[in-house]
């Protein structure tokens, strides 16, 4: 077994991991060991594998990323494995549940940014203590560029469930399709203006039940098919104010390899690129069902995002 004997459990949201450190790189897992770790009856159980190791043990990276990494002075490298086993390039609630458990081993100072590198690059999180309305460990992830692709080009349905919805594309390290299916009443007096006249396009195309009713066990399907495959998110718009420009949302989320999680923080920044791309809006609060989070979208395509993590415990392996 290629595993060290204590590992840690926690989340971020309810987005939940087996975490462990590996300072010495001997603890590369393999894909059956990452699946029985993560296993919900027969392993500890989580969404994904954490393993923080020195950026110079890690294997197969590209010698451009480990260059980025020294030169931002990103010692420590989030390895994240999904469920399945699969490598994942990036998981932005990972980040924050593994700076925490950096903080308790004291690889991270709480009141320094701390700079961890990952497959999609290198996250600089700063930790910000309690913060009401997000709770407590709370920590500012700057998760950097994302890009994305025209508004609506892809069909989104879920075998079993009637209807469809448009879908867009954004890469935040991993890819995503996000779908816009509905807004709330009071969120809709605001869409009168031809501002909004995408947003209510894809508000038009959607004919999948509302989001608190999806059957996200199932895998949706997306067309045209992503070679690499995807995590799919769907969204209801809660609130508006644009002269405060700030709004709030309520997502759901389908992630590649894991299936449904209670939260996603790639996808709470993809849903974020695609909220300010329909309203114009830049700081989004979305609740998920792990709790709320907040994203800010800034106008140079980088994002930020903002939420808590906790450490459950520490697992003795047999």
């Amino acid at each position: 077994m290629t595993l060290p004997t204590q590992v840690t459990k926690g989340h971020a949201t309810g987005n939940d991991f087996v975490m462990y450190w590996d300072p010495d790189g001997a603890y590369e897992p393999s894909e059956k060991e990452t699946r029985w770790l993560c296993d919900r009856h027969f392993g500890i159980g989580g969404d994904g594998l954490l393993r923080l190791a020195r950026t110079e043990d890690m294997r197969g990276l590209d010698s451009a990323l480990v260059e980025a990494c020294k030169a931002a002075g990103a010692e420590w490298f989030m390895d994240y494995r999904n469920a399945d086993g699969s490598i994942a390039e990036m998981c932005g609630n990972g980040t924050r549940a593994i700076t925490l458990f950096a903080q308790k081993l004291g690889l991270a100072a709480a009141g320094s940014p701390f700079a961890l590198a990952t497959r999609a690059g290198v996250k600089t999180l700063t930790s910000l203590g309690d913060v009401p309305e997000l709770g407590q460990d709370v920590f500012q992830v700057e998760m950097g560029a994302f890009s994305r692709g025209a508004i609506g080009e892809y069909r989104v349905t879920i075998p079993g469930t009637p209807g469809q919805a448009n879908g867009t594309f954004v890469d935040m390290g991993n890819p995503h399709i996000v779908a816009v299916l509905g807004v709330t009443a009071s969120a809709g007096e605001e869409l009168e203006g031809p501002e909004f006249a995408a947003l209510n396009s894809e508000l038009a195309a959607a004919s999948l039940p509302d989001v608190e009713m999806l059957d996200l066990v199932t895998k949706p399907m997306v067309n045209p098919a992503i070679e690499s495959d995807q995590n799919v998110e769907f969204l209801a718009i809660r609130a508006l104010d644009s002269q405060q420009d700030q709004g709030s949302a309520f997502m759901r989320v389908n992630e590649r390899g894991v299936g449904e999680t209670l939260s996603c923080g790639t996808g709470l920044c993809a849903s974020g690129v695609i909220l300010q791309a329909l309203t114009g809006i830049h700081q989004w609060t979305i609740a998920v069902r792990g709790g709320r989070l907040r994203v800010i979208v800034r106008d140079d395509n980088t994002v930020t995002l903002t939420g808590p993590a906790t450490i459950v415990g520490e697992i003795q392996l047999a």
